[in-house]
């Protein structure tokens, strides 16, 4: 059975609590460790972006670790608590850079041309983001615990099992939230024609 390529959990907590402690180089292990995760995570979320965007896997998760560094010292709890942090961090900035490119008149600028069918044009991969970001906006305001849930699902890259510990509930409950909040965010989605 081949070893398991992720750091030892208890490293990762030990680095975030010296982080919190006020140890910057504690941060940066930390980040280091999980730095493959990461970029899996950043791939998800700008898959079926078109190639040559400024937004890359690597820009997403370079642009997460300074958001992420220079926010206050809040308890970071362990490793599931710093991806789903990271996760969110990554999802507000994809956000903010599709509402850069909806901004700018004709995709800010940018040719509107897919290099493969599968692929949306640029300006319409950034109303998708934007559309998926308002539902789920929405869907927070009417059950945190479900948006939470696709939070640290989606953004976060946590299974149901780790997400079911960060909620504080069961598998179970965390499997029925992540349907009910799919179910919800498909049909704004479809209501919204995005």
């Amino acid at each position: 059975m081949p070893e398991d390529p992720r750091p030892a959990v208890g490293e990762i907590t030990l680095l975030l609590e010296a982080w919190g402690r006020g140890d910057r180089d504690a941060f940066d292990r930390a980040y280091a460790l999980v730095y493959a995760e990461l970029r899996a995570l950043a791939r998800r979320q700008l898959w079926g972006r078109p190639p040559g965007g400024t937004l890359t896997p690597t820009a997403l998760v370079h642009e997460a670790y300074l958001k992420l560094v220079d926010r206050t010292r809040a308890a970071v709890n362990d490793r599931r608590h710093f991806l789903a942090l990271a996760g969110r961090a990554m999802r507000q900035i994809a956000v903010d850079c599709a509402r850069q490119r909806a901004a700018g008149k004709r995709g800010g600028g940018l040719a509107n041309l897919a290099l493969d069918e599968g692929l949306l044009p640029v300006e319409e991969r950034a109303r998708e983001v934007l559309a998926l970001d308002e539902a789920l906006t929405r869907l927070e305001l009417l059950d945190p615990r479900l948006g939470h849930t696709v939070e640290l699902r989606f953004f976060g890259g946590l299974s149901v099992e780790e997400t079911a510990e960060v909620l504080e509930s069961s598998p179970r409950t965390v499997k029925r939230d992540w349907q009910k909040a799919r179910a919800f965010l498909f049909q704004a989605l479809q209501a919204k024609g995005a």
